[in-house]
This record gives C-alpha cells, sequence and structure tokens, in this order.
C-alpha cells in the first residue's frame, strides 16, 4: 500500500476505482457539507457513478493530466485533494479538495494540500497551480490562504450550479514561491 503520512492518525492514498464502495460510504457522509463546492458529491450517488467517479480520476492519472489522493483519519476516508486541468507544456494546474464535517478543523486540508503542490512542483514540474473557489466559501479561502497563496481576482458568473450563476474566486502558487516562506 502507499501512503503518505499526514500525522495525528491521517495520511494520503491514493483514491482509485475499487475504493468505490468506500468513496461512496464517505461521499454519504459529506454531500450536504460538500456539494455545492465539489462537482462529483452530487453525481456519485450509488456504487456505480462512485466509481465513475474515481476511474474518471485514474483516467486523468494515466493521462499525466490528473490526481486524486483520499485523506484517511484512523483507517476512515474523510476527504481529498486532487490535482486537474493539468497542461504540462504549459506548466498548469488547478487544485481542488474537500472533507468531511466530522474531519474539519484539524489542518488535514493544509496538510494534504501541502502534499499536493509538493508533488506538482517537484515531481511534475508544473510552474502555477491554482485554486478556484466561490467567494461565499470561507473555508475554501481560508485554506488557499494558510497556503501562501496569492489571490489574483474574480470571475464574474462563472460557475453555474443548480440553476443559478456564481462568482469564481482565483488564487494561485508559482513554482518560484513554493514552498512559502
Amino acid at each position: 500500500m502507499f501512503t503518505y503520512p499526514l500525522g495525528d492518525g491521517a495520511e494520503l492514498r491514493p483514491l482509485e476505482p475499487w475504493k468505490a464502495e468506500e468513496f461512496l460510504a464517505h461521499m454519504d457522509r459529506a454531500r450536504d457539507d460538500v456539494d455545492p463546492w465539489i462537482p462529483f458529491a452530487s453525481r456519485s450517488t450509488d456504487l456505480d457513478s462512485a466509481r465513475a467517479t474515481l476511474q474518471r480520476y485514474a483516467d486523468l492519472q494515466a493521462a499525466g493530466t490528473g490526481r486524486i489522493v483520499g485523506i484517511w483519519l484512523d483507517g476512515t476516508l474523510v476527504g481529498g485533494t486532487m490535482l486537474f486541468g493539468v497542461d504540462a507544456e504549459a506548466g498548469n494546474g488547478e487544485i481542488g479538495v474537500w472533507l468531511e464535517p466530522a474531519a474539519q478543523g484539524r489542518g488535514l486540508i493544509t496538510r494534504a494540500c501541502r502534499a499536493m503542490l509538493d508533488w506538482a512542483f517537484r515531481e511534475r514540474g508544473l510552474s502555477r497551480v491554482q485554486w478556484v473557489t466561490r467567494p461565499d466559501n470561507a473555508r475554501s479561502l481560508a485554506a488557499a490562504a494558510r497556503l501562501g497563496m496569492t489571490r489574483e481576482g474574480v470571475l464574474r458568473e462563472s460557475f453555474p450550479y443548480r440553476g443559478k450563476r456564481y462568482d469564481s474566486e482565483f488564487w494561485s502558487m508559482l513554482a518560484h514561491e513554493w514552498p512559502p516562506a
């Protein structure tokens, strides 16, 4: 098994299609809290759709354009982080995260994102990783700030969700800024 320890009983592990049952149970616990922010939460509602979500990321990883890893706390899947939209030629990608309510407030997102950013810059050789969130997602904005990212601006009404359009706030980290002081 491949793991990356985060401390305090937490670790990162690959989140692969054969973990669909565990992923679905996690989504069932997390869905209400993460659905407005993470599109696959509302699409992963049964075993087949959960497996399809994880397969999509496995396909991205095989193509070199993304990766998803889960955050396990004391042996239970509680969240994750993903890198997607990777354009190796341009050196760009986007990071995303989610965490179920029972695991919040422990610094897991910050530690998991540091590991993913370190991998993106040092292993993948990316030049820029962006973080996109809605301006009303206070936890996400706080995480981007804790990571030392730079707020770049807002795209107005760029994110459709359930019949309404929302703004998207962009943050980024550049390779030469990593790791932040």
